[in-house]
């Protein structure tokens, strides 16, 4: 994927944070690319009741090559840009995972 080296990646003592920007109500769930320094992630679910959330995460998981529950969303709960949390992940071994990505 083009433009990783952009993308604003965080460690913590936990693991990674990934920040998002989220579009929902799109025709097919799909990892976009790299918008500024965030990894744009678009969604089919609508944006109500956490559903697009939920969707972006397990897009993010996939993408990542980790279990959905891995990856918890902590800031961003109801505004387009968000950040996630990938437990277990460096910040390279989550750059090296998304520049794998077609």
């Amino acid at each position: 994927m083009k433009g990783i080296d952009r993308l604003r990646l965080r460690a913590t003592p936990d693991g990674v944070i990934v920040p998002v920007k989220a579009v929902p109500g799109c025709s097919r769930d799909r990892l976009v690319g790299v918008l500024g320094s965030c990894l744009k992630i678009a969604t089919a679910a609508p944006a109500e009741k956490g559903r697009a959330n939920a969707a972006v995460a397990a897009s993010l998981a996939a993408a990542l090559g980790v279990d959905g529950r891995a990856v918890s969303l902590v800031a961003g709960q109801t505004h387009p840009r968000k950040e996630f949390l990938v437990a277990g992940l460096t910040t390279d071994q989550a750059r090296d995972r998304l520049n794998r990505v077609q």
